[in-house]
């Protein structure tokens, strides 16, 4: 069955690093641009980053920009979003989704 599957999430410092990824599965995942969400805790669920499926455009959200990236593997399905320089308000579920579907989500705490 078709579906999304992040990985990588985790409890991290202040100015700490994490890399999320989100592998495709039955879905033809290189085909599709693809988009991380994020909802912190009592927020609405809001968009982070999107990538092409030729990974040639990438686009941020104003308040991750200069400090995530995100990255694709189509040999993998996979894609990829580096955290860097991370901050308490980064803290969030963060969901992949591509056409119709949603990941499961993978928590990301950062706290000292």
């Amino acid at each position: 069955q078709a579906h999304l599957v992040e990985s990588g999430g985790g409890l991290v410092q202040p100015g700490g690093s994490l890399r999320l990824s989100c592998t495709s599965y039955g879905i033809g995942g290189r085909a599709y641009e693809l988009k991380w969400y994020r909802q912190p805790p009592r927020k609405e669920r809001e968009w982070v980053a999107t990538i092409r499926s030729d990974g040639a455009y990438r686009t941020y959200a104003d308040n991750v920009k200069g400090r995530f990236t995100i990255s694709r593997d189509n040999a993998k399905n996979t894609v990829y979003l580096q955290m860097d320089n991370l901050k308490p308000e980064d803290t969030a579920m963060y969901y992949c989704n591509t056409i119709k579907f949603w990941g499961q989500g993978t928590q990301v705490t950062v706290s000292a």
